[in-house]
């Protein structure tokens, strides 16, 4: 049998003991666990979860798209457009 798993071979979750929490830290958990209406063991699986995500997009596919998109607006986003945009609305 696998570890992790049960007598039918099913996946199971993996307890996790976190020791020696400072008060603030776990008061601060706590209240964002709140917010988000979860327990504190779901929060803290969320912000695990958030913390070993993969890295977000690589800066040279960022500036390719800012390239692509500058480049397609050419023109059309002057100064003069800028700042009546600003002011649309505006008293």
């Amino acid at each position: 049998m696998k570890p992790n798993s049960n007598h039918l071979g099913d996946q199971m979750a993996t307890n996790f003991t976190l020791k020696n929490i400072p008060e603030d830290l776990y008061k601060k958990v706590k209240e964002r666990a709140q917010r988000n209406n979860r327990s504190i063991n779901g929060e803290i699986i969320s912000i695990l979860n958030a913390a070993t995500a993969p890295d977000h997009i690589p800066v040279d596919v960022i500036l390719a798209r800012a390239r692509a998109l500058r480049e397609r607006t050419r023109g059309f986003l002057t100064d003069e457009f800028i700042d009546q945009a600003k002011r649309e609305g505006r008293p």
